[in-house]
């Protein structure tokens, strides 16, 4: 057989099937398996959206060909979405549209670096930007976050990571494992060592559209007159629209960091789907409402989750995560999670999947489950301890 790709010998394997393959042996003996896995949106979408994407996508626009960087409409839309809820002003012409936030991240890493240079990526990291990395022969390299700075990332420790090939530094906020929201002078620390050190600061917000201000105060990056000279920010509608399966997102930077995007996204023709981008304009100001009533789900599955662990377990949680540290006794993180997921019929992640020195840790996506599924908690980790 002819070779691979050492780039893509080297990308680990996807997380999700591995974990529903450990799933696949669970018997039923504990009720249904409650699947805390992916972060999906955990309620229907609007029906109005649904009824939106199906006449978009059973018209003959939304079969063509769109503009490379998404249609005007929608970057004019998120475009005011964003300076409303920054406080800023910007632009559609400072918004490309992506076939899903995972997508704006790989090209948004196409249009700044190259086979050698490296990232700073706090850990616990999101497992795919370290695949999108390692497939593009790009390091991630680690900047360590700890427990006790309830995971929240050091400047101090990541200036003394930097070298001569570092290109950006990553923050996700609210985290993918950990839950943790970066508070804003944090966020601008960071911002002005990039800066300083003449690198990107890449910002990615997935989750933000589940937090109130109280719980995490808009930073005021956007508000700088030279914020598109240092910052790429991403965007996810799938969560908060919850419609995952249309692979929407964005990347809003400054206009010459865009005209090079627009080259990685018209070259390999990764473009979203027109119908999508059509229904989801209307959505922007029309759900506003309703992505508020999304925040209060999301605030009482975290409440129920909280209630139903011991507060031993917790040690970090967010707008959609919980992440758990095992107790003495517990096997590792490998071991546990496919214990829970055969045994007990609870599917999780295990924190190797999430970076180096996590085997203590566990990651549960409770934004999945109902309240009262969440209850099932203690049951289901129980026989980790005996």
């Amino acid at each position: 057989m002819p070779p691979f790709a050492p780039t893509i010998l080297a990308t680990a394997e996807p997380a999700i099937p591995a974990a529903r393959a450990w799933a696949a042996r669970y018997q039923g003996q504990h009720g249904p398996a409650l699947d805390l896995t992916q972060a999906v949106p955990g309620y229907p979408p609007h029906p109005e959206l649904l009824a939106r994407l199906a006449e978009a996508a059973g018209s003959r626009a939304g079969a063509g060909y769109g503009p490379i960087a998404g249609d005007p409409a929608l970057r004019e839309a998120l475009a005011g979405d964003v300076s409303l809820f920054y406080g800023a002003a910007v632009t559609g012409a400072q918004v490309s549209i992506t076939a899903g936030c995972n997508l704006a991240f790989a090209m948004a890493m196409k249009t700044i670096a190259s086979p050698g240079d490296n990232l700073l990526v706090p850990t616990p990291w999101y497992f795919n930007h370290q695949m999108a990395l390692s497939l593009s022969g790009i390091e991630a390299r680690p900047l360590p976050c700890r427990a006790e700075d309830r995971f929240v990332p050091d400047p101090g420790r990541a200036a003394a990571l930097i070298d001569d090939r570092t290109r950006a530094i990553l923050l996700v906020t609210p985290n993918n494992p950990t839950g943790a929201v970066y508070p804003p002078e944090v966020i601008q620390a960071f911002a002005e060592m990039a800066r300083r050190r003449g690198i990107w600061l890449i910002l990615d917000e997935t989750y933000r559209d589940f937090l109130t201000e109280a719980q995490s105060p808009p930073h005021r990056l956007f508000r700088d007159p030279d914020w598109k000279d240092v910052l790429v920010h991403l965007y996810s509608f799938s969560k908060a629209y919850c419609i995952p399966g249309h692979r929407l997102g964005a990347v809003v930077a400054g206009e010459a960091f865009q005209a090079q995007l627009a080259k990685a996204i018209d070259t390999l023709q990764i473009c979203p789907a027109r119908a999508g981008q059509q229904a989801v304009t209307w959505a922007i100001d029309a759900l506003r409402d309703w992505r508020a009533g999304n925040r209060a789900i999301m605030a009482k599955r975290a409440a129920a989750c909280r209630a139903a662990l011991d507060a031993g377990w917790i040690d970090a949680m967010g707008s959609y995560f919980a992440y758990l540290r095992l107790p003495e006794g517990a096997p590792d993180a490998l071991k546990a999670a496919e214990f829970l997921a055969a045994e007990q019929g609870l599917l999780c992640l295990p924190g190797p999947f999430f970076g180096p020195g996590q085997e203590r840790h566990l990651r549960l996506a409770f934004a999945n489950a109902e309240a009262e599924r969440l209850a099932e908690l203690p049951q289901r980790l129980a026989g980790l301890t005996g």
